[in-house]
């Protein structure tokens, strides 16, 4: 199965990317192979400084070793070695108007002192971080998610878009990073789903990215946005930031395995502002935007 979905995200890298240098235009993918010294490596892409697209990276890794005493003791397991392998991706467009969006899609597995398997599970999803709200690309978002989930169980995409709800919130801020997707994780096998099943479902859920997003980036890159705008951009972006250093559960795991800390902190957009105390004017569309934030809505 290992093999298996490495050979999936290597193969969806390629897709995506190449489907993002064309709407771009201008900026292609800078590639970063690389090695981690306990074992395994990745394939790094960066994309800066494009016509739509400031900064992103599609990033895929597989790394192996000896697990972490701290990791041991956040999944609750003795001395076990470790597989962990995926795709993540995170893009921040120049233009306000086109939402930031991030993805994700792995696979990991734990072996006891004779190699067997003793855990294995995917996880993943994908969500929208718009800066000003288009209520039909929300639903198109949504929409295309639950068209994914659907083939596979009705009840998936009711139960992973409240995770995602709950999982992307900023506590600290009551509210949420953007306007959720899908997240999903510890997929196991059960009496009614095999791994096999649980694979197809997560590539499924993959296949359907560039299905998801790229509609929204051709409809949204040539509007026209002002100065104020680009500021409001870069205050919420700090928002992004935030969640990211404070709460991500995936920059933890990186950091705490020794992982590449240029391929982790890829996520984190160029330019960003915090400004003290910000509130947005009352009845602007800024604020109708952070009113969404607070309270979540049933898409479609």
């Amino acid at each position: 199965m290992k093999n298996k979905f490495y050979q999936y995200i290597q193969n969806l890298q390629d897709s995506i990317t190449s489907k993002l240098e064309a709407i771009d235009g201008k900026a292609t993918f800078q590639e970063d192979i690389w090695k981690r010294p306990e074992g395994g490596g990745g394939r790094t892409r960066v994309i800066e400084h494009g016509n739509v697209f400031e900064k992103g990276g599609v990033n895929i890794s597989g790394v192996n070793g000896k697990l972490p005493k701290s990791m041991q003791d956040y999944f609750k397991v003795g001395d076990v070695d470790f597989f962990a392998c995926g795709l993540s991706l995170v893009l921040h467009p120049t233009n306000p108007m086109v939402p930031t969006v991030h993805a994700n899609w792995r696979y990991f597995e734990m072996y006891d002192k004779t190699g067997e398997i003793v855990g294995s599970w995917f996880g993943g999803g994908q969500d929208l971080t718009p800066y000003y709200l288009f209520e039909e690309d929300a639903k198109h978002f949504h929409q295309t998610c639950k068209t994914a989930c659907d083939k596979h169980n009705p009840e998936f995409y009711p139960k992973y878009k409240a995770r995602c709800d709950e999982y992307f919130y900023n506590a600290h801020r009551n509210e949420g990073r953007g306007l959720g997707g899908l997240f999903f994780d510890y997929c196991k096998e059960t009496e009614t789903m095999s791994m096999e099943n649980w694979y197809n479902f997560v590539t499924e859920v993959g296949d359907s990215f560039l299905e998801a997003y790229v509609p929204i980036v051709e409809k949204r890159k040539d509007l026209p946005y002002t100065e104020a705008q680009r500021t409001w951009q870069e205050i919420r972006r700090g928002r992004y930031v935030e969640f990211n250093l404070v709460h991500d559960k995936g920059t933890l795991f990186g950091l705490k395995t020794n992982g590449r800390i240029e391929s982790i902190l890829m996520s984190l957009p160029p330019h960003v502002q915090w400004v003290y105390d910000h509130h947005p004017e009352a009845g602007s569309e800024e604020e109708k935007l952070i009113n969404v934030l607070q309270n979540p809505i049933d898409w479609v």
